[in-house]
C-alpha cells in the first residue's frame, strides 16, 4: 500500500462502525478497497459463511496487510517457517490442531486458573491503586492476560514479558507499516519468542508436564518410536509446534487485552452503566456479554471463496476474498435491538453475538477471556467504584480490526 492507502485503512480500522451500517442497508455485499475483500456485514450472512467452510476457505484468514522488505525476510529466516494453525486451516486438518485446544481449553482447567487469575489481577491493582491514577493498558490490560495464558501454556514468569513481547510485535510487523528499522526490530523479537517457544516444546517432549504446551507436544507430534526413551522432535514438527504455540500466545492475550480495556472505556463513557454496575454487581456476566458484542475484540477474519458462490445476491468467483465482520453483526439492528445503544442490562436473546465466532472455527478460549474480564469487573467496582476516565488524555482506539482496543486508556479515581 502506498501511504495515503493506509491513511484511509487507518481511518478505517479506528473506527469501522459507520461503514458497517451503510453496507448492512445496502443491498448484496459490499467492496471495501482499503481491505481489498467484499465485506459481509450481516449477521444472518456472517453465519452463513461461517457454516460454510467448504466453500469458504480460512487458509488467508490472517493475511497481512504489510509486506516487509528483504532485510526482515533475512530476520525471520533465523527463525522458524510459517506452518498452518487452527485459524489458517479447514476440514481434518483443523479438527487436528483444534483437538488439543478444546481439552487444554476445557472448563475444568479454566477453573483451576481462576484463582491464579484472582491473584495476579489484584497485585497488579495493589501496585497502583494508591496513586489515583494509572495507564489501564500498560500497567494491567495487557499484563493480566500474558500472566494468564503464560501459565496455561506452562512459560515460567520470567520468560512471560518476552513472549508477549514477542506475540505483540509478531502482530505489528503483519498489519503495521513500520521504518525499516523499526521491522527489523520487531522480526528479532519475533525469532527470539519462536526460540523461547521451541524451547518449551522440545523440553515438554522430553518431560511432560501438566500444561498446555505438553497437551500440545502429545497431539501434534506424537511419540511413535519404539523402544525406551523419547524420540526427538522432528524439524517440521518443531515448525508446526511453534507456529501453534505462537498462534495460541498471541489469541490468548491480545484478544482479551482488547476485551479488558474496550469494556472499561465503554463502562466510563457512559456513567451511569459504570454506576449500576457497581451497584448491581450481579449485572456482571451480562456487562461482560454487552462489551463484547458492543465493542467486539476480534472485528473479523478473511475467507476465501473455493468455488464459484453467491452470497447476499452477489455471486462470487473462485478465490475472492470476504472479510466476515463480526463488529458489524453485533450491531444487526435484525438481530440486536437497539444495536448502538451500550446496555449492561440488555435481556439475554435466544441467539447470541458472534464476538467469539461461530460454527467450526469459534473461538476455544472464550471462556478463559470471559473469566479475565468478569474477575476484572469484580475487582474494579469493588476497589475502585469512583473509577473516571482522566479528562486530559483522550482515547484513541488502534487502528487494527484484529484486536481493536484503545491504545492507551488512562484514570483516575
Amino acid at each position: 500500500m502506498d501511504p495515503i492507502s493506509y491513511e484511509l485503512l487507518d481511518a478505517l480500522q479506528r473506527d469501522p462502525y459507520p461503514l458497517y451500517a451503510h453496507a448492512r442497508r445496502t443491498e448484496g455485499l459490499t467492496f471495501v478497497p482499503e481491505l481489498d475483500a467484499w465485506l459481509v456485514s450481516r449477521d444472518a450472512d456472517v453465519r452463513e459463511v461461517l457454516l460454510r467452510p467448504e466453500d469458504f476457505s480460512s487458509a488467508q484468514a490472517l493475511r497481512p496487510d504489510v509486506l516487509p522488505p528483504p532485510a526482515v525476510f533475512g530476520v525471520l529466516a533465523r527463525g522458524f517457517g510459517q506452518r498452518p494453525t487452527v485459524v489458517s486451516t479447514d476440514g481434518a486438518a483443523h479438527r487436528r490442531h483444534r483437538a488439543p485446544l478444546n481439552s487444554g481449553l476445557s472448563a475444568a482447567r479454566i477453573a483451576a486458573l481462576a484463582p491464579y487469575a484472582e491473584e495476579v489481577a489484584a497485585s497488579l491493582v495493589d501496585a497502583f491503586a494508591a496513586d489515583g491514577r494509572a495507564e489501564l493498558m500498560g500497567a494491567y490490560a495487557r499484563r493480566l492476560p500474558g500472566a494468564v495464558i503464560g501459565r496455561l501454556i506452562g512459560i515460567e514468569p520470567e520468560d512471560v514479558p518476552a513472549a508477549v513481547r514477542g506475540g505483540h510485535r509478531a502482530e505489528q510487523l503483519l498489519f503495521r507499516p513500520m521504518p525499516e528499522d523499526e521491522q527489523i526490530a520487531a522480526a528479532e523479537d519475533v525469532v527470539a519468542l519462536q526460540h523461547l517457544l521451541d524451547r518449551y516444546a522440545r523440553e515438554r517432549r522430553a518431560r511432560p508436564r501438566e500444561d498446555l504446551c505438553s497437551v500440545m507436544v502429545a497431539a501434534l507430534a506424537p511419540d511413535t518410536g519404539l523402544g525406551p526413551g523419547r524420540r526427538d522432535l522432528t524439524c517440521d514438527q518443531r515448525s508446526e509446534l511453534v507456529a501453534n504455540l505462537q498462534n495460541l500466545l498471541i489469541a490468548g492475550h491480545l484478544t482479551t487485552t482488547a476485551l479488558i480495556g474496550t469494556t472499561l472505556l465503554h463502562l466510563l463513557r457512559h456513567r451511569e452503566q459504570w454506576e449500576l454496575l457497581c451497584s448491581r454487581p450481579e449485572l456482571i456476566p451480562g456487562a461482560v456479554e454487552e462489551a463484547a458484542r458492543f465493542d467486539t475484540a476480534v472485528q473479523g477474519f478473511r475467507r476465501t471463496t473455493t468455488r464459484p458462490v453467491a452470497l447476499a445476491g452477489t455471486d462470487l468467483p473462485a478465490g475472492a476474498t470476504v472479510f466476515v465482520a463480526y463488529g458489524s453483526a453485533n450491531r444487526d439492528e435484525s438481530r440486536h435491538p437497539d444495536p448502538d445503544v451500550f446496555d449492561i442490562a440488555r435481556p439475554a436473546t435466544p441467539t447470541r453475538h458472534l464476538a467469539f465466532g461461530h460454527g467450526a472455527h469459534g473461538c476455544p478460549g472464550s471462556q478463559l477471556a470471559r473469566t479475565q474480564l468478569r474477575l476484572t469487573l469484580e475487582l474494579f467496582t469493588r476497589r475502585m467504584p469512583g473509577l473516571r476516565l482522566a479528562e486530559d488524555r483522550e482515547v484513541v482506539m488502534r487502528p487494527t480490526l484484529i484486536h481493536r482496543s484503545p491504545e492507551e486508556l488512562h484514570l483516575t479515581w
